[in-house]
């Protein structure tokens, strides 16, 4: 099993759980194919709306990836690739600051600039961290 780190707005994080699903970088494949069903997904959410909502910062849900199968979907003009994912009950977001200073993600002084990749690897230990701070 691995764990990752999708950044994507709250609103889109939203309707993703709503949903059941994960998507990430604007709908496209390869991100999704990384992953395996078993597999963790925490979502991070810069802001609270794509692009110009409020600032957040914030862990803002935490799912398992429920199987392989990777489905495109019909959104109109929009068909992006999506996976079926068991998102657990939050009691609420967790902002960044208040556990900074107890990840792996952040240990590295320029560690922000990974996160434009859109979904990046996450180790074990911070998504305990994080799955704990949620309860």
């Amino acid at each position: 099993m691995s764990a990752w780190l999708g950044v994507v707005s709250r609103s889109h994080v939203e309707r993703g759980v709503g949903l059941g699903i994960a998507q990430v970088n604007h709908g496209k494949m390869a991100g999704l194919a990384r992953m395996s069903g078993g597999d963790w997904l925490v979502y991070y959410s810069p802001r609270t709306d794509y692009p110009d909502g409020d600032a957040l910062q914030a862990f803002t849900a935490i799912g398992q990836i429920a199987d392989d199968e990777i489905f495109q979907a019909d959104d109109g003009d929009f068909h992006p690739f999506r996976r079926r994912v068991n998102y657990l009950s939050l009691k609420r977001a967790v902002p960044l600051a208040e556990v900074t200073d107890r990840l792996d993600l952040t240990s590295d002084p320029n560690w922000g600039y990974q996160l434009r990749r859109g979904l990046i690897p996450l180790s074990d230990a911070d998504l305990e961290v994080i799955r704990a701070a949620t309860r």
